[in-house]
């Protein structure tokens, strides 16, 4: 065992921690596709949309207090500490930050269990819907405390260059979720999942227990509020909580919009954008996710050892990579929608597909901004990407709550609030970025990126093409289904590829060389 984690330790580069973690986020991806269809085919639409809304508030406060706000307030300050006083003043720092967000989110959990029938009335729910969504709240309550305690160890680990724990956690969470529906629904109906959220939660925390063993941490009580590093910590933290918390504020305005409707009759509206949501972050969580979090502490690194020229370089490359991988993708998105959309939903559901044709826009443009908000992250800014998400908030709120009423878009109108913001948003922060830094965005830069694009084009053409070959007919299902959407992505997929090395396009060149060595290498007689 002591060997295992030993090995587990060694620092992984860019490109290995970015392919193990893109392999565990398809995994985990692929698992709460798998969850979120069982929740459809098997409970109500009622049911459904009363779950989804459930987590809305829980999330707002994991999220703005730990997840992202934490990796970008606490990784640079800890990655500094272990490179110029070692691991004692490290493991105090991590300590101290551990217990304050333990205590903090220990006591907004109490808030949920006390207070989540109260707390569910900003949502347009009735009767039976909304107590329904107040008991799922109280059951999930736990998971701020223990998904805080776990992104604190996770993001430690992550700094030393340790992945894989970071990365399994998320598919023993949705393994769980499955399990409940699985074995509880008889009894429990759309209270199952719930229960397995719950379960999943306290797993999620051991795995990344485990994750620390080998580090020889060593965890220490109390606060140490005189440290100047855990002060730097807590000082950076509200402001990026803030930035971070506001996609969340906005979900919950979504839904809020979203119940209304059902609240006339549009039943299913919340469930629908979910699953939309659901597709839409995939891709975001594989590409934009994945990598942009296996590159982070080699941007902090670079800041760190005062080497802004390879910050530059690294960045750029990321940017590259993750434009080139994630319009094949979005690509596919948009031509497929209606096939993605019958594959989460069991069945036809013309609803689903269209507000996932209307977010692709935002797919490529959040996926791009994983990395954008980084290059700010990494040089301990976190001011700039909050004053610009501040205005993303008051914008998205608005055209959210115009586009969504019933005599203009409906639920359509949420999702096509997403794209236009999401694109405002990535503009804004890339002018302040080259107006910054002069040498940011130099020719190649931009003529790759023009590569890219001209790639695309024909990438868009032979995706319409294989649509018209293979299109989804009434009774495609199962194997059928999953037969032609696998055909019509692989060939587009594989076309890209191609388009890509004619232009002799850095980014395929590993993929090209792979494949050579697949293909080409000599068997043994």
């Amino acid at each position: 065992m002591a060997k295992f984690f030993g090995k587990s330790e060694k620092r992984l580069s860019i490109g290995s921690a970015a392919f193990l973690l893109s392999s565990f986020s398809l995994a985990s991806i692929l698992l709460g596709l798998l969850r979120t269809s069982l929740i459809n085919s098997d409970f109500n639409s009622l049911s459904r949309s009363a779950y989804f809304a459930a987590f809305k508030i829980p999330d707002l406060i994991f999220f703005a207090l730990s997840s992202g706000a934490l990796t970008v307030a606490f990784m640079p300050v800890l990655k500094e500490r272990l490179t110029k006083s070692g691991k004692a003043a490290a493991w105090r720092l991590t300590s101290s930050t551990l217990n304050t967000l333990a205590l903090v989110s220990f006591m907004l959990s109490l808030v949920l269990l006390i207070f989540s029938p109260q707390i569910v009335g900003i949502y347009h729910f009735e009767g039976a819907q909304r107590d329904l969504c107040a008991s799922i709240m109280r059951i999930i309550a736990v998971n701020p405390f223990l998904f805080s305690i776990s992104t604190v160890l996770t993001s430690t680990q992550q700094t030393v260059g340790r992945f894989f724990f970071f990365a399994l956690a998320p598919l023993v969470y949705n393994a769980s979720i499955i399990l409940g529906i699985v074995l509880l629904k008889d009894n429990l109906d759309i209270i199952a999942p719930a229960v397995g959220v719950a379960i999943g939660a306290m797993l999620q925390l051991i795995v990344a227990a485990l994750g620390m063993l080998g580090l020889n941490y060593k965890y220490t009580w109390g606060i140490d509020a005189k440290n100047s590093d855990y002060r730097s910590v807590m000082k950076a933290l509200p402001a990026r909580s803030i930035d971070q918390g506001i996609d969340y504020i906005n979900s919950i305005f979504e839904t809020r919009f979203a119940s209304a409707l059902e609240r006339i009759g549009r039943i299913g509206a919340v469930s629908n954008y979910e699953n939309a949501l659901l597709l839409h972050n995939a891709p975001i969580s594989l590409i934009g996710i994945a990598i942009s979090s296996a590159a982070f502490p080699r941007f902090t690194e670079r800041i760190a050892q005062g080497r802004p020229d390879l910050f530059r370089k690294e960045f750029l490359q990321v940017i590259r990579a993750m434009l080139w991988i994630s319009l094949p993708v979005v690509v596919v998105t948009f031509f497929c929608h209606a096939y993605l959309a019958r594959i989460i939903a069991k069945t036809a559901n013309a609803e689903i597909a269209t507000l996932l044709q209307y977010l692709v826009v935002a797919i490529l443009f959040r996926t791009l901004y994983a990395a954008v908000s980084r290059w700010f992250y990494a040089q301990k800014d976190t001011r700039t990407p909050l004053y610009v998400s501040l205005f993303s908030i008051g914008l998205n709120i608005f055209l959210a709550y115009n586009l969504s009423k019933p005599g203009a878009y409906g639920v359509v109108g949420l999702a096509m609030t997403q794209s236009i913001v999401a694109f405002l948003e990535v503009v804004v922060l890339l002018t302040i970025m080259s107006i910054r830094d002069h040498k940011l965005f130099e020719r190649n830069f931009v003529g790759a990126v023009i590569k890219i694009l001209s790639t695309a084009g024909i990438t868009i053409i032979v995706a319409s093409l294989m649509v018209a070959i293979l299109p989804l007919d009434s009774n495609d299902r199962g194997l059928t289904l999953t037969a032609k959407l696998s055909i019509i992505s692989g060939i587009t997929i594989l076309s890209h590829v191609l388009f890509s090395w004619v232009m002799r396009l850095d980014e395929v060149k590993p993929v090209v060389d792979k494949l050579k060595k697949l293909t080409l290498r000599p068997l043994k007689i």
